[in-house]
């Protein structure tokens, strides 16, 4: 049942944290075989933020934290546990989540991550949501950071184009009034799709090795081809069956958040769902696929820019690398 019972669930606050450096698709074609008119036919994006020196995933989710909790008028002491959606970890372990949560002096509070693909955010967002609701949590650091750059071929032209770093968080919590209220949550997956995205090398099916480095195995590994089709084809059903879950229709749906991987592939759920893309969220132009923080950076601009009124419906969802994908409903 997607629908979340007990106490009711706010999202209190969002933030943000982008790194400085901004690569155009001018300056990727200086460094693979590629043009601007060629990533934007097949993408959608112009431009996409790189991590830098001191810029580390943690670094990054700690900024955006602190900035949902000032947004969410709470303190550090008030938080009692902080989920990281995350692909790209500074380190295996620890993970990023207990880093952030020494990094922003939540001592209180505890830490973990949350490796799902893409929709880790979204994954983590519903956890915080059960253990909200159950009284096991009263305030919940949701972040997506992703610092994807090291971890991509950047002479594989097929995926240093749509990659790109950031971080966004949110602060969750019993609703309150003029909060944003989650409602509904469900989360999917098909591990029979698991190798359309993968990152083989340097752990313990594949250690470290001369042949591993040589293959490039430590790269991120992509059939775009596949995840078009899978994605084309189960998620305008999916989504769907979703809504119905939740007692709407689709068209009821004031905004929708997709996750940002590909003009192309949002274009195609909309076509097989009779979405007006006026109805959806977009910043895949800006940022390129930021991966578990996608949804995240989206849901922050849509409240920035005000595009979220109250009284309206956000559907927000997701996929990635599991194949992992899922859905939250949220009445603003």
């Amino acid at each position: 049942m997607a629908i979340i019972q007990g106490r009711p669930v706010g999202i209190l606050g969002t933030g943000m944290k982008l790194p400085l450096k901004v690569v155009t698709n001018s300056d990727l074609e200086k460094q693979v075989d590629t043009s601007d008119e060629w990533i934007v036919q097949r993408s959608g994006i112009h431009e996409r933020r790189m991590a830098q020196a001191g810029e580390s995933n943690a670094a990054l989710a700690a900024a955006s934290a602190r900035e949902a909790m000032r947004d969410a008028g709470v303190d550090a002491g008030d938080i009692d546990m902080i989920i990281v959606g995350t692909n790209s970890p500074d380190t295996l372990f620890p993970g990023v989540g207990p880093v952030v949560q020494g990094m922003i002096g939540a001592g209180r509070a505890g830490g973990m991550d949350v490796q799902a693909g893409c929709p880790g955010a979204l994954f983590g967002m519903s956890a915080a949501a059960g253990g909200i609701a159950s009284g096991i949590w009263d305030n919940v650091i949701v972040v997506g950071s992703e610092v994807m750059s090291p971890l991509i071929d950047q002479t594989d032209r097929g995926t240093c184009v749509l990659f790109g770093d950031g971080a966004a968080a949110c602060v969750m919590g019993p609703w309150r009034e003029g909060a944003m209220r989650v409602t509904h949550a469900d989360m999917k997956a098909d591990g029979n799709k698991s190798g359309m995205i993968e990152f083989p090398g340097g752990l313990a099916a594949e250690p470290a090795s001369e042949r591993t480095l040589r293959e490039k195995r430590h790269f991120l590994k992509m059939n775009g081809r596949e995840v078009f089709k899978f994605v084309s084809k189960e998620l305008p059903d999916y989504l769907a069956n979703f809504c119905q879950s939740c007692g709407i229709t689709c068209d009821e749906v004031d905004w929708w958040i997709f996750h940002q991987a590909n003009i192309r592939i949002i274009e195609k759920i909309c076509e097989r769902m009779n979405i007006p893309m006026g109805r959806v969220v977009i910043n895949l132009d800006r940022y390129g696929n930021t991966s578990a923080a996608s949804i995240m950076l989206a849901l922050h601009e849509a409240r920035e820019d005000a595009l979220i009124q109250r009284g309206q419906k956000i559907l927000i969802s997701s996929f990635g690398a599991g194949m992992t994908y899922g859905a939250m409903l949220v009445e603003s």
